[in-house]
């Protein structure tokens, strides 16, 4: 598969050697991605707790977006460096993993979540309407699910 053969060409470059070799480099790269997915998927639940009207009722969608999206943005980017790198590492491994490749398929589904949700637009006061409130409830659903099938990836690398 040549697909296959770009995933030999990564696992090889400098980089990927010196992180899959070295006894500490993974945990802490690691430890950074999980810190970072921490943070994005904790921003992310505060706005969906305020679309589904569980927190923050008395606060505007656009005000609390507005405070939690840049912290998410700049965790999302931290964990997809950090995400690459290790995934760099024994890249041949983990795209033939299904809870990898799961976990990649509910990214994009949250990426279109997010984007219908931009789309619909953001309640600003009082009881969302039941497209938004969806909404939160589709990210919540699938982000829980990607934090699992990205635990399940280390069970399961071979």
């Amino acid at each position: 598969m040549e697909i296959d053969r770009i995933f030999d060409w990564l696992q090889a470059t400098a980089i990927a050697v010196t992180i899959r070799e070295n006894d500490i480099l993974f945990p802490w790269i690691e430890c950074i991605h999980v810190l970072a997915i921490v943070l994005v998927v904790g921003t992310i639940l505060i706005v969906d707790l305020r679309l589904l009207g569980v927190a923050s009722r008395d606060r505007p969608v656009t005000v609390l977006l507005r405070e939690v999206l840049p912290c998410t943005w700049t965790a999302f980017g931290v964990a997809a460096v950090s995400g690459s790198l290790l995934f760099s590492s024994n890249a041949t491994k983990y795209a033939h993993n299904t809870f990898f490749q799961l976990k990649m398929m509910l990214l994009v589904i949250a990426a279109a979540n997010m984007g219908i949700f931009h789309v619909i637009g953001a309640h600003k006061r009082g009881q969302a309407p039941l497209s938004i409130r969806a909404a939160g409830a589709i990210s919540l659903v699938v982000w829980v699910a990607i934090i699992v099938c990205g635990r399940w990836i280390g069970f399961t690398l071979h």
